[in-house]
């Protein structure tokens, strides 16, 4: 791994608060209420998936690099983030819909459905969302630079590296803010099941905790950085110290 100077480190710190700061006061909440308490019927799992996955989206969107876009957001792209929102919508309430519409009685298929298929539901889903909205980045090249600052051009290599880490970063972020919380609550209701009051108020104490401790891991997980291999060639003269860097956004 390329050490960075002391300033750039500081950047990254910056950029990981703000992403603290900005992602987890809204996220927290939706992503209880949204993947993790158990409803009744499919009508307030969509509207609480809708909310969530429509912030994730908007936030992947305002938070990508638009180095080379238009400023303006194109039919195409309004299209894009209208089909990511209702897929994921869609998908993220999939455990409730099998609920309901296989009228599932069995406990056992029910905890699954409940506690374990949001798992990796929650990582798939914050991977895609990453991927589709931010999908012109490795299209169009996204702006590098030298480690003096100065531009040397726009990459399409970097720019999937870019959304393909981020994505990464995001499943990662989601997948453990989901794992860890249905987890412990399985395991306390197997062991305290005479106060199932005190299991459930685990879950969004935990959901809080994790969201607050992996918000800034996983920002951190990849270097805002391209290896010259990793190039197209007419950049690879620029990387002289062996490397670019690029803005991979939040």
């Amino acid at each position: 791994m390329v050490d960075l100077p002391w300033s750039k480190q500081m950047l990254r710190l910056l950029c990981s608060v703000m992403f603290f700061v900005v992602f987890w006061p809204i996220s927290a909440p939706l992503v209880l209420y949204a993947s993790f308490l158990p409803f009744n019927s499919v009508k307030p799992a969509l509207f609480y998936q809708f909310l969530l996955q429509s912030y994730n989206t908007g936030f992947n969107y305002a938070n990508r690099n638009s180095s080379s876009e238009q400023k303006r957001m194109s039919l195409n792209q309004l299209l894009l983030i209208a089909g990511t929102i209702s897929y994921t919508t869609c998908a993220g309430a999939l455990p409730q819909i099998i609920i309901n519409r296989l009228h599932v009685k069995s406990v056992p298929v029910q905890t699954f459905c409940r506690s374990i298929l949001p798992i990796p539901l929650a990582a798939v889903l914050a991977f895609f969302n990453v991927m589709t909205v931010r999908s012109q980045e490795p299209d169009n090249g996204i702006q590098v630079f030298d480690s003096n600052g100065n531009s040397v051009g726009f990459s399409k290599a970097a720019g999937e590296k870019a959304v393909r880490e981020t994505a990464v970063s995001r499943a990662a972020l989601m997948g453990t803010a989901a794992a860890v919380p249905n987890l412990l609550v399985l395991f306390l209701l197997r062991f305290v099941q005479r106060n199932v009051i005190l299991a459930a108020s685990v879950r969004p104490v935990s959901v809080t905790l994790i969201l607050s401790l992996m918000i800034p891991v996983s920002f951190s997980l990849f270097p805002q950085l391209a290896a010259k291999e990793e190039l197209e060639a007419e950049l690879q003269a620029a990387a002289v110290d062996g490397h670019l860097l690029y803005h991979r956004g939040l």
